[in-house]
């Protein structure tokens, strides 16, 4: 004969307090996934910031570094406007270019090619580079002077801390660092004067969470640099 109160022992289940802890347990599981979970978003959001903020800065940079090796191309000086190539009091350098890229050039008007004054045909050929603060970042911005009516400006880049650009009369050896070059091996020389240009820009990314918190994450400053030698330098010393 089957013993009734062995069934009824045989089917019982959990008690209130083995589902407390079971629930305890699966909760705080569930809470310490979760916070690993969020930190590798925001670990992995701040790697796209990067990505982004240094690939947008590397092209604005390599275009730079271009136009600015055209600057004095078919004039007789070098191409630099010193009074619109300035520092303000943040550090941060403007610089303005001249070339004559038109001259030989049948293709266009020959007020174009004798000079840069045309709007449009001469697009390129008077350009300014500077960064525009806003309240959340500095916008790395280009100008041209004859591309439209009244010119038009352009942005090529995002979240910069700075641009520095300095001027040599020769190449130069330089060490860098605090989103800067230092210790050249020759002096700054003037604008008019310059043969060799360096071009610093610092790209800022700002902390992610609080010290000491899960998931922090510092600010950091990635630099980037591109030397410059001008068309017409017939620099004599490399």
């Amino acid at each position: 004969m089957r013993n009734c109160s062995q069934s009824v022992r045989a089917q019982d289940g959990f008690s209130l307090i083995e589902l407390l802890i079971a629930m305890t347990i699966t909760i705080m599981i569930t809470g310490v996934a979760c916070g690993l979970l969020a930190q590798s978003m925001k670990m992995r959001s701040r790697t796209n910031a990067q990505t982004d903020a240094l690939a947008d800065a590397q092209r604005a940079l390599n275009m730079m570094s271009r136009e600015i090796q055209n600057s004095g191309f078919n004039l007789v000086d070098n191409g630099l406007v010193s009074e619109d190539c300035v520092t303000d009091a943040n550090g941060n350098s403007t610089v303005r270019f001249r070339a004559n890229l038109n001259k030989f050039d049948s293709s266009v008007s020959s007020t174009a090619q004798s000079g840069i004054s045309v709007v449009n045909e001469d697009a390129g050929e008077d350009v300014k580079y500077f960064l525009y603060p806003t309240a959340e970042t500095n916008l790395l911005a280009r100008y041209d002077r004859f591309t439209g009516a009244t010119g038009t400006s352009t942005v090529l880049a995002n979240r910069l801390d700075s641009l520095r650009v300095h001027y040599f009369a020769q190449k130069v050896t330089y060490n860098t660092s605090n989103c800067d070059i230092s210790g050249a091996s020759a002096s700054e020389s003037t604008v008019v004067l310059a043969k060799y240009v360096v071009i610093a820009v610092c790209v800022r990314l700002d902390a992610v969470g609080a010290a000491g918190s899960p998931g922090y994450q510092p600010a950091t400053n990635v630099l980037l640099v591109s030397d410059v030698t001008l068309r017409n330098a017939n620099l004599a010393k490399y």
